[in-house]
């Protein structure tokens, strides 16, 4: 079973360029995993600094695996002062069908 889930959080005010960087770094690195299915990108239209990335990973050892991707540490270490929240909100998904 795919493995789902939402990250959400939220640049602070005159960050937004560098966590963009960051986050568009990562998702380039995120796709080429083996078992990434999907990782989508998007700002709130009435809130650009607000992020949310919606991830599908093959199944939990996919999931797995790019939890220990030895570029994973790094971004969130320079994305923490950037955002508001003390880490990425995940959000983890089932189907309904």
């Amino acid at each position: 079973m795919n493995k789902t889930l939402l990250a959400e959080f939220t640049a602070r005010e005159g960050a937004q360029d560098e966590v963009a960087r960051l986050i568009q770094d990562y998702a380039r690195k995120v796709r080429e995993e083996e078992g990434n299915l999907a990782f989508d990108v998007y700002t709130k239209a009435s809130a650009p600094r607000a992020y949310w990335i919606f991830e599908v990973y093959r199944d939990e050892d996919a999931f797995r695996a790019h939890l220990n991707a030895p570029y994973g540490g790094p971004f969130n270490a320079a994305l923490a002062p950037l955002i508001e929240e003390d880490a990425s909100v995940l959000t983890f998904l089932d189907p309904l069908t």
